[in-house]
């Protein structure tokens, strides 16, 4: 019966694990085919792509993934769920504990191969403040995103 109690609470941490390392997986994925896209169909396809909500990169019914695309200096080109954040610039937003989680991404995404943010930010399905996860990188003059949550 020990054994039992301390094997369940195991697989249940390990199952959550696979579970973010595929989000993860997922996500980079997300990215990788974004810049694919940019590169064969050019930028306006790829900000129009992500801006559409019947568009590729934009949210799907079900799922939390969807491409960011900001210019070098913070201005947002295009998010596939927040529409209302195109066009604003977002140089200077930081997280609830004060990291400027935007300045970072961007750093982030021009190193090369891009790479992965940890931040905090509102998940829109529980409403409260959360860990988030970004992976970016950089393409003609932007930087693309996706972000899961911890």
């Amino acid at each position: 019966m020990a054994s039992r109690t301390l094997v369940l609470p195991l697989l249940v941490c390990l199952a959550g694990s696979l579970a973010a390392q595929d989000q993860k997986a997922k996500a980079q994925a997300l990215v990788k085919e974004a810049i694919a896209f940019e590169r064969a169909n050019g930028r306006e396809a790829l900000l129009r792509e992500t801006n559409q909500g019947s568009g590729r990169f934009h949210v799907k019914g079900g799922d939390e993934l969807y491409i960011f695309v900001y210019d070098l200096k913070g201005t947002c080109l295009a998010i596939g769920f927040q529409s209302q954040l195109v066009g604003v610039n977002r140089w200077n937003i930081k997280d609830p504990d004060g990291k400027p989680f935007l300045q970072e991404i961007i750093q982030t995404g021009q190193a090369k191969g891009g790479g992965w943010v940890d931040y905090k930010y509102p998940n829109p399905k529980t409403g409260k403040i959360e860990a988030k996860t970004s992976f970016v990188e950089s393409v003609d003059g932007m930087v693309v995103g996706c972000g899961i949550y911890k």
